[in-house]
């Protein structure tokens, strides 16, 4: 429960086409292929030289000179490491220098739509960068101080400059993530992420199998996007339609927009082929989802807001999970730690207002989530109905109010300004703040009707 409360459904990056995905991604595999076939087994040095200008090369073809901004960054956190050491200092340094400059970029470039330019990929850097200056310190600590995902991710020295620019500029990783840690970056080096030592991993298979199911996506966006365009909540013909109309259009809206998200991640076969999602053996089968950054069953079969936030972005949510949640663990209040980590997230993505509105709702909507599953598994009665002949009719209007409501706190994350999300809000009057406040006003009265006394009592005392 404490690592699902850090979470929250991150949707960095954001494409608006499916050229704008084939041009960020697609790439990635050619260089993939190089490393396998000529480069695996070359020094780290020249490994660490391919990964910095392939990376540097693909940044310049989407954006030009701009690839500045990622450079001064990338040379500004490696001369903190190197000059200030494992000392807090580093950390809040880091933080401030990179948060501070994402945020400047986000001010000085930001429109009313959304445009690929070069805040976005830096976005995915800045965690990265981040996370860097958390890891080295970590290096410095005793074992027995850290955590498990801690332990994974501490590093025992100082990176070079080189091992630093391969790291940020990984092809696979640099334009639209996912993320994943220098300890990571650096078993992949050094050969170790393969399931034939010494030799490049047997993941071609793998890596085709996830490329060929964000292709499917990426398939099934473009056919049915331009039915469903952000544009459409603006006009006077969706104002005249009826409200029932308006809610199932949000229902579709939002099933459809994700999978823009979906099969940008999906394509992260880049990082199987190269190795770097090699996440070992289990029960004798090899594994390759160290970097999937969706479970693409688990996010179409869900009834759930919490079944769709594990189900996606999953690294993004893992570093925030690790690296601010957890790390307030001396805060003592996991609320505290929530919205923290919330707002992180939210200012992370950019300072547009529809951005905080809707990470507040989802916030919100989850409380309320947790609240009524703690009722079903508490009442005998409703437990009983939920496990009875009558679960497929549960499932379809679970599943219908799921993505109604789930679509709802991405309208304004999607239409940015107040003028916009609220004209939309406005026209279906506020239904998604309506249902969810009633319902987290009477599970109370509920929970006394329903739930024994008994239970009701040891459930106060735990």
């Amino acid at each position: 429960c404490s690592e699902q409360a850090a979470h929250t459904v991150s949707h960095r990056p954001v494409l608006e086409s499916p050229r704008s995905a084939c041009f960020l991604c697609y790439p990635g595999y050619p260089c993939a292929l190089v490393y396998r076939h000529i480069l695996f087994h070359k020094p780290a040095t020249v490994i660490h030289l391919f990964h910095t200008l392939s990376g540097l090369a693909l940044a310049a073809f989407n954006f030009g000179p701009q690839i500045f901004h990622s450079v001064l960054c990338v040379v500004i956190q490696f001369l903190m490491l190197r000059l200030m050491g494992r000392t807090v200092t580093t950390i809040l340094s880091s933080f401030t220098f990179q948060m501070v400059y994402l945020l400047a970029g986000y001010y000085y470039t930001a429109t009313e739509e959304y445009d690929i330019k070069w805040t976005m990929p830096h976005c995915v850097l800045t965690l990265k960068l981040i996370g860097l200056a958390f890891d080295y310190y970590d290096g410095g600590k005793e074992p027995s101080q850290l955590n498990e995902d801690q332990k994974k991710g501490a590093l025992p020295s100082v990176p070079s400059l080189l091992e630093v620019g391969g790291f940020s500029y990984f092809y696979g990783g640099f334009l639209v993530g996912p993320q994943f840690t220098m300890r990571s970056y650096q078993k992949l080096v050094a050969g170790e992420l393969t399931d034939c030592p010494g030799q490049p991993p047997n993941s071609v298979i793998p890596a085709m199998k996830r490329f060929g199911l964000g292709l499917l996506c990426l398939v099934i966006y473009t056919i049915f996007s331009p039915y469903y365009p952000d544009s459409y909540y603006l006009t006077d013909e969706y104002e005249a339609q009826p409200f029932w109309y308006r809610c199932v259009f949000i229902l579709l809206w939002a099933k459809v927009i994700l999978y823009k998200y979906v099969s940008c991640w999906v394509i992260e076969g880049v990082c199987i082929l190269t190795g770097l999602g090699y996440n070992g053996v289990v029960d004798g089968k090899h594994q390759w989802d160290a970097c999937a950054n969706m479970k693409v069953w688990l996010f179409e079969t869900t009834p759930l807001f919490g079944g769709t936030i594990l189900s996606f972005n999953i690294n993004t949510n893992a570093w925030a999970a690790r690296h601010i949640f957890k790390r307030l663990k001396f805060v003592g209040n996991k609320t505290l730690s929530h919205v923290a980590t919330l707002l992180f997230l939210t200012i992370w993505h950019g300072l547009h207002s529809g951005y905080f509105l809707c990470f507040s709702m989802e916030f919100f909507i989850i409380t309320v989530e947790r609240q009524a599953l703690a009722l079903v598994k508490d009442s005998p009665l409703l437990t009983k109905v939920s496990n009875s002949a009558l679960y497929p009719l549960i499932y379809i209007i679970q599943q219908f109010v799921h993505w109604l409501f789930m679509g709802y706190p991405l309208v304004p994350f999607c239409l940015f300004t107040y003028d916009k999300w609220l004209k939309v809000y406005s026209s279906v009057y506020f239904c998604g703040h309506v249902f969810f406040l009633a319902t987290y006003l009477i599970i109370p009265y509920l929970r006394k009707a329903l739930v024994p006394k008994k239970e009701r009592s040891e459930k106060k005392q735990d």
